[in-house]
């Protein structure tokens, strides 16, 4: 409760440090650095990147991708807690860093509550429970789940590493459909698909992005996304809640954040910017072939998904049994 209180409080308190709405005008007047808090190729570096073209042309000014991985992305969310509050830096922030971090890290390098000052939710993704096509036969995920408790030993299903969404998500519907399940940590999709394409891992529920080119393909199988709507490009595959599986509404969407203290007038102009970009139709259309959808909030918006999502990570936190010391 005092985190989300603080989550709260610092977005509320950052009105009073803003200046005259000509700042708000002036922003940007130079080169802007935007921290990306993971390696370069990624879904989230090519998704900041397609943001970043398109501010460069709204905002007038260069807009430079500064890759700070590690630590499940908390080394460059540190560095933008500890960076200048004028303007010149701010980061895309994920759904782990405002939900999930601060259950599953025993100390953090920077408080999200305090140390981050929410701009406005950028695109948003859900997991996808996916099976190989040649090695399982679940057409539905009800079979899966039948299949599942049949398996002797249970089964094994695949994530990015300890405390991600997909890992989080995997063992909250293991536990929600009493599926006896392992959990086999990779370094990233590249490597989760082949060993199930292999027949090595059975399931995931995984990042849709990195899925789409093999369910297209017909090698996986989709059985259901935790977004809390069908996704457009997969409208035959239904939701969780459609499928049988309620209160798994999981997805994984991220945010642009400045470091506490930034004046709101320059905050406001990159939310204004940020809603503009987002309604552009050639632009969502690049965001969906990327595998992500285009959405946008005020800061205040940002703030009321982190409050509103926050319990049921915690949750799954606590299901997984993840803990980071």
């Amino acid at each position: 409760m005092r985190l989300t209180r603080r989550v709260l409080l610092g977005t509320t308190l950052a009105a009073p440090l803003a200046t005259p709405a000509l700042a708000q005008a002036q922003w940007p007047t130079g080169t802007v650095r935007i921290i990306v808090p993971w390696p370069p190729g990624g879904s989230t570096d090519v998704l900041v990147r397609l943001y970043a073209e398109r501010f460069q042309s709204v905002l007038g000014q260069t807009f430079v991708i500064e890759n700070r991985a590690g630590a499940g992305g908390n080394i460059g969310l540190d560095a933008l807690a500890k960076a200048p509050a004028d303007g010149s830096v701010f980061s895309i922030a994920s759904v782990g860093h405002l939900c999930i971090n601060p259950f599953l890290y025993a100390r953090l390098p920077y408080d999200p509550a305090k140390d981050l000052l929410p701009a406005g939710i950028a695109w948003d993704l859900p997991n996808v429970a996916v099976v190989a096509s040649q090695h399982n036969p679940s057409k539905t995920l009800a079979e899966f789940v039948t299949w599942a408790k049949a398996k002797r030993n249970g089964i094994s299903y695949g994530s990015p590493g300890v405390g991600t969404t997909p890992h989080l998500s995997g063992a909250l519907f293991a536990e929600r459909t009493g599926i006896e399940a392992t959990h086999v940590p990779f370094r990233g999709a590249a490597q989760t698909i082949p060993a199930m394409l292999s027949g090595d891992l059975d399931f995931a529920l995984d990042n849709l992005a990195s899925y789409i080119p093999v369910i297209q393909e017909g090698r996986m199988r989709a059985l259901a996304v935790t977004s809390a709507e069908r996704w457009p490009t997969l409208p035959d595959v239904p939701t969780m809640a459609e499928a049988g599986v309620p209160n798994m509404v999981l997805t994984s969407w991220q945010g642009f954040v400045f470091p506490a203290n930034t004046p709101r007038p320059i905050v406001d102009r990159l939310s204004g910017a940020l809603r503009q970009v987002a309604g552009e139709q050639s632009f969502k259309d690049r965001v969906l072939q990327a595998g992500a959808l285009a959405v946008t909030s005020t800061p205040e918006g940002m703030v009321e998904r982190a409050n509103k999502d926050r319990p049921l990570w915690q949750e799954a936190v606590r299901v997984s049994g993840a803990r980071v010391v």
